[in-house]
């Protein structure tokens, strides 16, 4: 399901949108705005898991590099 909104942004960024819709780079409008949205929301969710594996004490985090190089990048 998809729920349509109206946002207001600066010129620039509107610039930047269309340029990646005329390049083909992205179907529409809102596929730029998803998918910078996606991004961030799953930079909010590693920043929240860093913080409970670093909370667990061990402060070592090369079995969390380890883990997360093997992970798949599926950004687009």
């Amino acid at each position: 399901m998809t729920i349509q909104i109206a946002v207001r942004l600066p010129d620039g960024i509107v610039e930047y949108v269309d340029q990646q819709v005329a390049s083909g780079a992205a179907a529409s409008r809102a596929a730029v705005v998803a998918r910078a949205l996606e991004r961030d929301r799953r930079r909010h969710i590693a920043e929240q898991d860093a913080h409970i594996y670093a909370a667990d004490g061990r402060g070592d985090l090369d079995d969390l590099a380890s883990w997360t190089a093997a992970q798949p990048m599926e950004i687009d």
